[in-house]
């Protein structure tokens, strides 16, 4: 018996206008897998990565995470689309981290984590503030409970933004780009803490250029550009020996 995939793309296209920016995106990514998503801006990497939690709403195909379809419901051979509050429940299960932070700038590290637990989840105060505290510790930032994000450097503002995805117990993490809008030296900070969730066996997804990280911890390595999926496969092989000439192309500029 194989595990249902923890994301499952079936023939996914996304449009903006007449511009097509998905073009038939089939992928699979099994639970406890890290998934890397490379190419080149442009390419519908950071499309396609919002529309797993349906931030965008695709033109074809189908998309599900953990067995359930996102943002629609089949009836038949039709797909309805869900009211934006049946989304929102189904989008709980999925974290998701945005290249800038989110962060809400009047609320401390602390307020920041505890938010959404209480808000969608209904934790108690004590609870949310129990979980919050393990949360940032985890990140390496027990010492910034009390700490707003405009006292916080960028690596620590992203890893606050990582706990709190964690927050709502994701069975799934999505990241886009999480490392690009910060300095060189802060990057590691933030990597190490994905580096501690992969170990912990999370589901992610990650928009990285960052292609250590890739060959290091993913367990795939899908190559994306014009909207295609070019190649896949494990990621010490397509960024060492890449099948695929614009694949290679790529690689050439980057690595």
């Amino acid at each position: 018996m194989t595990a249902t995939p923890m994301v499952l793309s079936e023939g996914v296209h996304k449009s903006f206008g007449s511009l097509e920016v998905l073009k038939g995106i089939d992928l699979a990514v099994q639970p406890g897998e890290v998934c890397c998503l490379l190419g080149p801006s442009g390419s519908g990497k950071s499309t396609f990565l919002r529309c797993i939690n349906h931030l965008e709403k695709i033109n074809a195909g189908r998309l599900s995470v953990d067995g359930q379809l996102v943002g629609y419901r089949q009836q038949g051979d039709k797909l309805y689309e869900l009211r934006e509050k049946e989304t929102a429940a189904a989008r709980a299960d999925i974290g998701m981290v945005f290249q800038r932070f989110n962060l809400f700038p009047h609320m401390t590290a602390l307020g920041n984590v505890m938010e959404a637990p209480q808000k969608v989840k209904g934790l108690s105060k004590a609870e949310a503030r129990d979980r919050g505290r393990a949360l940032l510790e985890r990140v390496g930032l027990s010492d910034k409970v009390d700490a707003y994000p405009a006292q916080l450097s960028g690596g620590q503002q992203q890893r606050v933004a990582i706990a709190r995805a964690l927050a709502m117990q994701p069975k799934l993490m999505l990241f886009d780009e999480p490392t690009s809008a910060l300095d060189p030296e802060l990057v590691g900070e933030v990597l190490d803490v994905m580096r501690g969730l992969a170990a912990d066996g999370m589901t992610m997804v990650v928009v990285t250029h960052e292609m250590m990280f890739a060959k290091d911890v993913g367990d795939t390595a899908v190559f994306m550009d014009g909207g295609v999926v070019v190649e896949r496969g494990n990621p010490r092989e397509v960024l060492t020996n890449p099948q695929q000439e614009r694949t290679r192309a790529f690689l050439g500029k980057v690595l």
